[in-house]
């Protein structure tokens, strides 16, 4: 027997029960797990609204988590429970994963930062390289700079050879965390900007034109970002936090060969998602990656489901198991 979080009514949180092993098919590897990030893709998926439809129940959620193999080897595996009808997930002491969704770690990392880094961070390093063609030298902008996708951003950014970093963030303490981690200047995103006010105010904070904006927010900030790119400059878009449409002018695209991105881990190949993985893994064992997180036993699972729901978790929680 093993002990998994078992979701039984989409929009309601799943509660902790005992249920058989799971029954290794071929192909599969046995993971032990450790720890397991409650995602905002979790929350989607099982809220029954996702636009990937409305998931089969009961099932065990997680598209994500980190444990061990039977011979001691610390990974990463990815999940597809609450997309595909008949997957259960991660949040579970004991699951079987395809082969090709499990990636070696290197000895060494911290498994609960690495959970709480995860696919977020994945899609900070892959926007802003494979999609935004980061380059040594570049100014980036980091918009939705408070969330676990902007403070990544913010450090791999840096990491990659950016040579400043501009975060912009709604809360003093996320733009105060924002400069801890890099950050050149952090821009309060205020409850009445228009494009030209929040325009004028990252004019202000850079340093001359930017190079890269990754965006996870979209709306207004979006539309004021991409009026500072230098020519030839490229927004990634990889969510919609701040609005699900922005106020674009087609001269400020056309004015500038401004190119825009759209993102989404579901277009990394297996290969390209373990190297951004094995890379995150990297600076996080070396103590250069981090988000804040929030470590919690998995029998409070239910609880912690809400917390993360309701937004008021201090930063992604991580259920250890």
């Amino acid at each position: 027997m093993i002990r998994a979080a078992l979701l039984t009514t989409c929009g309601a949180p799943p509660t902790v029960v005992e249920r058989l092993a799971p029954e290794l098919a071929d192909g599969e590897l046995t993971v032990t797990v450790e720890a397991v990030p409650i995602t905002p893709l979790d929350l989607l998926c099982a809220s029954g609204t996702s636009y990937f439809g409305r998931p089969a129940t009961p099932y065990v959620p997680g598209v994500q988590g980190v444990g061990r193999l039977v011979d001691g080897t610390p990974v990463w595996f990815g999940t597809s429970a609450g997309m595909r009808s008949g997957v259960d997930g991660s949040m579970a002491t004991t699951v079987a994963v395809p082969a090709a969704d499990v990636v070696t770690l290197p000895t060494g990392v911290p498994l609960t930062l690495l959970a709480a880094l995860g696919l977020s961070a994945v899609a900070a390093h892959a926007g802003l390289t494979y999609a935004g063609g980061l380059a040594a030298g570049n100014q980036v902008v980091v918009l939705g700079a408070g969330g676990v996708v902007g403070q990544a951003a913010i450090q791999l950014a840096l990491l990659g050879g950016a040579r400043r970093v501009v975060a912009v963030a709604r809360s003093a303490a996320a733009r105060s965390r924002a400069e801890e981690l890099g950050a050149a200047v952090a821009i309060p995103l205020l409850p009445d900007d228009d494009v030209a006010s929040m325009a004028e105010r990252l004019r202000d904070g850079a340093d001359g034109p930017v190079d890269l904006v990754l965006d996870p927010v979209f709306g207004v900030p979006a539309a004021a970002a991409l009026r500072v790119l230098r020519p030839g400059g490229c927004l990634v878009n990889l969510g919609s936090a701040a609005g699900a449409t922005a106020p674009i002018e087609s001269a400020v695209l056309r004015g500038g060969s401004l190119r825009m991105v759209g993102y989404t881990n579901n277009g990394l190949s297996t290969d390209d998602r373990a190297a951004s993985l094995a890379l995150v893994a990297g600076h996080a064992a070396a103590g250069r990656l981090t988000v804040d997180h929030e470590i919690v036993p998995f029998d409070s699972v239910a609880d912690a489901w809400e917390r993360q729901s309701s937004g008021t978790a201090a930063g992604r929680i991580v259920l250890a198991l």
